[in-house]
């Protein structure tokens, strides 16, 4: 049913799923499908990239229009990806969160997959073996997880001010990390002068950057800021 679902959309003939179930883990997940702009150009001998956008904790899955219109531009599928459910516990707020919020981690991670397991067969243009990770706050750590856990799968990672798990130290996945002012990540989750010398990997601060705002409800001025980055990262090798 689901893999009819999907063709149909695929062929014009309806919208996409607004979610996907996962009937073995009882789990309805919010999603939104957008293609790129040149989709004609994405074939199966040359396939176009993915990306899976991870809200922040509390943040709708559909609140960062700002990255979605980014990739789209640039030849990307997008999936958002809601993974909070009203039937989850909260998140834990009792240290060690490395610890007490493992679970939400790894439930995402879990996501992730079904997620990639479901559309890649439908979506056969599309390349979902080298994913593109985009994450915000909790949903910046859930993909971290997934990078980490399963690195044969991604590509590379941008995470929005993420805080608690580490970021992929792989010289295989190219990680951007955009990170607001008010709040520090925790200890190791970023990278070391030698660690930055030896990985792909890129950290951009903004001044006066709120962690709350570093979505759709932002100012337009940090949400421009953010969607440059993340721009600059896409179409450049190197942070320079």
């Amino acid at each position: 049913m689901l893999l009819a679902m999907l063709a149909a959309a695929t062929l014009g003939e309806s919208s996409f799923p607004e979610s996907l179930v996962d009937e073995r883990r009882h789990r309805t997940i919010p999603i939104e499908i957008h293609l790129p702009e040149n989709e004609a150009r994405c074939t199966s001998q040359q396939r176009c990239n993915v990306a899976f956008i991870s809200s922040g904790y509390g943040v709708p899955h559909n609140k960062y229009q700002f990255i979605v219109r980014s990739l789209v531009q640039r030849g990307f599928m997008t999936v958002s990806i809601g993974h909070e459910l009203e039937q989850d516990p909260d998140l834990s707020p009792v240290q060690p969160f490395y610890a007490t919020r493992a679970e939400n981690w790894q439930r995402g991670a879990q996501t992730l997959t079904f997620v990639r397991e479901s559309l890649e067969p439908v979506f056969k243009s599309y390349d979902f073996e080298h994913l593109w990770l985009f994450g915000h706050s909790n949903g910046g750590d859930i993909s971290a997880w997934y990078a980490n856990a399963t690195p044969k799968y991604v590509a590379a990672i941008v995470t929005i001010d993420s805080r608690r798990v580490l970021l992929p130290r792989n010289k295989d996945i190219r990680v951007l990390s955009i990170r607001g002012s008010d709040f520090p990540a925790d200890a190791n989750v970023l990278y070391s002068d030698s660690e930055r010398a030896t990985y792909p990997v890129c950290v951009k601060q903004i001044p006066n950057a709120r962690h709350n705002d570093m979505s759709d409800y932002g100012p337009n001025w940090l949400t421009s800021t953010m969607s440059n980055a993340v721009s600059v990262f896409i179409e450049n090798q190197s942070c320079k």
